[in-house]
């Protein structure tokens, strides 16, 4: 999956900003999202395998973290940020 498919517009002087303190602007930004993503998954992992261990649903967890990670995402109970904050605004009673 390709992110930013029409790029990120910066000014001539937010750049320069950038290129102040970083030898290659992309070459960071690629690693600050890899930083995240792998931030993320140890989260994601971390809140997860417990509940899948305690789920009697479940009769084997995968040990691949792809696979894992395509098998919690896949279940009914998976909700992701966006899902799980518009909850938090929704009045129910």
């Amino acid at each position: 999956m390709k992110i930013f498919l029409n790029g990120i517009d910066l000014s001539d002087s937010d750049l320069k900003c950038l290129q102040n303190d970083l030898i290659n602007v992309e070459d960071w930004v690629k690693a600050a999202i890899a930083g995240k993503i792998n931030n993320c998954r140890k989260r994601l992992l971390s809140e997860w395998h417990p509940r899948l261990l305690a789920d009697p649903e479940v009769k084997t967890v995968p040990g691949d973290e792809t696979v894992l990670i395509s098998f919690i995402t896949a279940r009914t109970d998976y909700q992701n940020r966006y899902e799980r904050e518009e909850l938090i605004g929704t009045d129910t009673a």
